[in-house]
């Protein structure tokens, strides 16, 4: 019975007539296509709808990823950083300190205001115990930096080799820094030698001059 049945079924009259759907299509009008061929264009081309779709979000997905792979990249640089940090906070506090308490060193090095002619005093005084002549002593102008002000000293004395070098000794070994900038060192006729230099001395700024220093510096308003 089912050989029969098979064999009452005719394969090639199925095929010619899947086969005629498909001829004589009307390219500009899908719609009027038998059912086959329209419903084969209509998977066909949800297929490559889906496959487009697919590859653009995957392309998403893809920069998304990278970005997020450079992300993790940079924290985890900032975490051996801060780590870091963390291991030698104390070591680090120490130097602090340390600096802190140098810094502190060098501004008790710094005469005030009123300490400035008695520094001035100091360094005439190194000259005259050396026995040297003061050709010039010519303080110049005060330039105020941010936080200290700067007083050039235009010097010229005129002694034996032994006693400038001592003059200069004694200068660097003053309790204020003072330091001696531009040297010349001429010899004279009769045997001695000129000193010509600029010591510049330093003093740190009292409180009226820092608060202008900062307005004088800071960003106007527009």
């Amino acid at each position: 019975m089912a050989s029969k049945s098979l064999s009452s079924f005719d394969f090639q009259a199925l095929q010619a007539k899947l086969q005629s759907q498909f001829s004589e299509l009307d390219p500009r009008d899908p719609a009027a296509w038998p059912p086959l061929p329209r419903y084969g264009l209509f998977l066909i081309t949800a297929l490559l709808v889906i496959v487009v779709l697919w590859f653009l979000w995957l392309s998403g997905s893809q920069d998304e990823l990278q970005a997020e792979q450079a992300k993790e990249v940079k924290l985890r640089e900032d975490y051996k950083s801060k780590l870091t940090k963390a291991v030698n906070l104390d070591v680090l506090k120490k130097q602090r300190e340390q600096v802190q308490q140098y810094v502190t060193q060098l501004e008790k090095q710094l005469p005030s205001k009123a300490e400035m002619d008695a520094l001035l005093s100091d360094i005439n005084q190194a000259g005259l115990g050396r026995s040297l002549q003061f050709d010039l002593f010519r303080p110049g102008q005060v330039a105020v930096k941010e936080y200290y002000a700067e007083l050039p000293i235009a010097l010229k004395v005129t002694g034996r080799y032994h006693d400038i070098g001592a003059f200069a000794s004694d200068i660097a070994n003053l309790s204020r820094i003072v330091t001696l900038n531009n040297l010349s060192i001429l010899p004279k006729p009769d045997g001695a030698l000129s000193l010509e230099a600029t010591a510049k001395t330093f003093r740190y700024l009292d409180a009226d001059e820092v608060l202008a220093q900062k307005q004088a510096t800071a960003p106007k308003k527009k």
